[in-house]
């Protein structure tokens, strides 16, 4: 039945003033540049995954050659710890020591490989020590100038260690002579908690201490411009074992193009892809 005229009027009149109030009312589109999004999530996938020594405190994790190594540190509240470094045997998640701090005297924090040396941090004693790779017999020590060591990687060039804050401090491999800082912030501000590194295709990737994340920086400007958000590893980690405590470690393996985590006393390394 068709409506008499001055209703259906009436009623299309009702219907434009809505309208027209419906598009005053809408909320604004909000700014989609850079500098003012957050940083991307990156997706994952999981390749796979490897059994990890549950004693092991990961500090530092990297591949050199093919080969995964490990450093760990030793909490005086876990006697079952120590500070060593070693080779992962990743059949069995095993590592194969290949030395080994006093831990009555050092803590052991991270590691990374430059010219045929091996560089390890240790938390608060401030100093480093250096070690051939072949053999790890220990060739030199090393001082910086942070309260504390946390974690190491390389550009090639320089050693760059994390102290916990949000400053990352570039080394001389010789002299060990600062030569840059860069301070790492979000669109938040600057981040704290800078944990394991590893540098991957001309970014930093950063564990952030206590929190599942791990940061994507560009080092020139100390940016983060994504993260990848491992909770469910964690979870899952935890899961498996009990005792799982941070994540902590990242390892890129160049020949496969995938990235190894875990955390410390974790049952599992993670192999992880994602677009780097």
């Amino acid at each position: 039945m068709r409506a008499p005229f001055s209703i259906t009027l009436a009623l299309a009149l009702t219907l434009l003033i809505a309208s027209c109030d419906k598009s005053q009312k809408a909320p604004e589109t909000p700014s989609t540049s850079p500098a003012q999004d957050p940083a991307g999530e990156i997706n994952y996938g999981v390749v796979k995954t490897l059994p990890h020594d549950t004693t092991a405190f990961t500090e530092g994790l990297l591949f050199h050659n093919g080969t995964l190594y490990e450093s760990t540190g030793s909490p005086a509240d876990l006697p079952q710890t120590r500070s060593v470094i070693g080779v992962v045997d990743q059949e069995t998640g095993r590592l194969q020591v290949k030395t080994e701090l006093d831990k009555q005297k050092y803590f052991g924090e991270g590691i990374v490989i430059l010219n045929d040396k091996i560089y390890q941090l240790t938390y608060v004693s401030k100093v480093g020590f250096v070690y051939d790779l072949a053999s790890f017999k220990k060739v030199g020590e090393f001082s910086f100038p942070s309260d504390e060591g946390w974690g190491m990687t390389t550009d090639g060039t320089h050693l760059i260690m994390s102290d916990g804050t949000e400053q990352l401090t570039y080394l001389d491999p010789t002299t060990f002579k600062v030569v840059k800082t860069v301070e790492v912030s979000d669109q938040y501000g600057p981040v704290d908690d800078l944990n394991e590194l590893e540098y991957i295709k001309g970014f930093l990737y950063a564990n952030v201490y206590t929190t599942n994340n791990i940061l994507k920086i560009d080092p020139a400007t100390g940016s983060v411009v994504g993260q990848l958000n491992l909770t469910s590893l964690a979870q899952d980690a935890q899961r498996r074992y009990a005792g799982s405590l941070e994540l902590n470690g990242i390892a890129f393996e160049e020949a496969s193009g995938n990235v190894y985590v875990t955390g410390k006393m974790w049952p599992t390394l993670y192999i992880l892809r994602f677009k780097l």
